[in-house]
């Protein structure tokens, strides 16, 4: 074998050091991402890779001008999303939400310093927006025992003085999930706590042209990962040979072969166990002639959430009439609700002139008629009549909004549900549908 090892670490042979994206042309990259299978389905269907150091340079914007229009002395994130949005970087991203080691400060002007695992300093150093990397912001028990006062109160001076070089010494600072004793050290360092949440979610909401790019793509590779799905699952539970977690299964190692991250929960049932909603997969074997229905919750290619559902009949008979009507309802609930949204439109009006669901499936319906979507889910949050707040999301929808719109269709005291969700943005004169996954034939009656 005479082929040079640098050389076969190219992802794309015909390209030069750089891929579309951005991203240097090798396996060996930094920063994680699309693998060879993603980038060779994009390519097949014409879709537009996002231009990375772009996308990375409009969030940046986003968090500075928030933090200046706020009049605050910095953002300091602890939550891994916020942190992947300021940075792109990523380090051990579920052990860190419940095991918080890293902060990112940002600062009025531009100034990013993030905290990182003491040995992992070197995961952020591709993004030229990090001026530095530290260590220190691991402020939970397990880690820095009784020894946590200390510690918090040595991070918290550092915050202090880099604000008083990059914000001008202003000592009011957002803060999104700090720890007890992370807060308690800022405070006594003479900071003014602000809620940072309201900040960063607001910041994620409008999403840039690149940030678009990519949810198209980890959209396309999510629902390449769902079509393996369906065929593992109409292949095998027939047979009685599949389990909801053999199903789950194909979906998490799909999304791993395009380059996607983890899957936030594991909502995939069947048969009765779809009603109540919200019970998680587990090893009841699939029987022939059920439904199975699931919602991805997936963090897929580029870290982008593709939050989609559907429900699947699958068997050699019709489904029930029952079933078939709850199908057509939720379809109709959806494409009722999308025609809500356009740019102006305000989150109470979506809500008062919402589809109205049949008495049957008003208690058992879903927690809301649709949220934002980017890292994860996000806000806004737009709520059914019954469950409007006054005054809790008094806002319109604005270009560059991504929104997952939902139906779960549940009798109550049923032995089924249909669960349906599409992803879609939201343009200058409407929308754009991101999700294109079909609906089952036989739930619709069309087979």
């Amino acid at each position: 074998m005479n082929t040079h090892y640098s050389d076969i670490r190219k992802i794309d042979p015909t390209r030069g050091s750089t891929l579309g994206d951005g991203t240097p042309n090798n396996d060996d990259r930094m920063e994680i991402g699309p693998t060879r299978l993603a980038f060779a389905e994009w390519a097949a269907a014409g879709l537009v890779l996002p231009n990375l150091p772009d996308m990375r340079a409009w969030r940046h914007k986003r968090l500075t001008d928030a933090v200046v229009t706020r009049d605050y002395g910095g953002i300091l994130m602890f939550d891994p999303l916020n942190i992947r949005y300021a940075t792109d970087s990523t380090n051990m991203q579920l052990w860190n939400s419940h095991n918080p080691f890293r902060a990112c400060l940002v600062c009025p002007d531009g100034y990013m310093v993030v905290w990182d695992y003491k040995n992992a300093m070197f995961l952020t150093s591709f993004n030229p927006l990090v001026a530095e990397q530290r260590t220190g912001a691991d402020l939970f028990y397990f880690d820095r025992g009784d020894q946590l006062g200390p510690a918090a109160e040595r991070f918290a001076s550092e915050v202090r003085d880099i604000v008083r070089e990059h914000g001008g010494g202003n000592m009011r600072l957002g803060v999104d999930k700090v720890m007890l004793h992370g807060l308690r050290a800022l405070e006594a360092t003479g900071f003014s706590v602000h809620p940072g949440e309201e900040l960063t979610e607001k910041a994620r909401s409008i999403k840039g042209p690149d940030e678009i790019h990519a949810m198209r793509c980890a959209s396309y590779a999510c629902e390449a990962a769902c079509e393996a799905m369906e065929t593992a699952a109409r292949q095998n539970v027939p047979n009685g040979q599949m389990s909801e977690d053999d199903i789950w299964a194909v979906l998490h190692a799909e999304n791993i072969r395009r380059g996607g991250e983890w899957i936030e929960t594991r909502l995939l049932s069947s048969g009765p166990r779809t009603n109540p909603w919200f019970q998680e997969c587990g090893p009841r074997i699939v029987q022939n002639n059920e439904i199975v229905a699931f919602d991805t919750d997936l963090v897929g290619a580029y870290g982008i959430c593709i939050d989609i559902s559907r429900t699947w009949w699958i068997g050699d008979q019709k489904p029930r009439p029952d079933m078939i009507a709850a199908m057509q309802i939720g379809v109709e609930h959806i494409a009722h609700n999308k025609a809500l949204l356009k740019p102006g439109v305000s989150l109470n009006d979506i809500t008062h002139h919402c589809h109205a669901l049949p008495e049957i499936y008003q208690v058992q319906k879903y927690g809301c008629i649709m949220h934002g979507v980017g890292l994860c889910d996000e806000w806004p949050l737009i709520a059914y009549p019954d469950r409007w707040v006054p005054g809790a999301f008094d806002y319109h929808l604005e270009p560059g909004m991504t929104l997952c719109v939902e139906a779960l269709i549940s009798p109550e005291g049923g032995d089924f549900s249909i669960k349906l969700e599409d992803q879609v943005l939201i343009t200058e004169t409407g929308y754009e549908d991101l999700t294109h996954y079909p609906h089952d034939p036989a739930l619709m009656d069309t087979a």
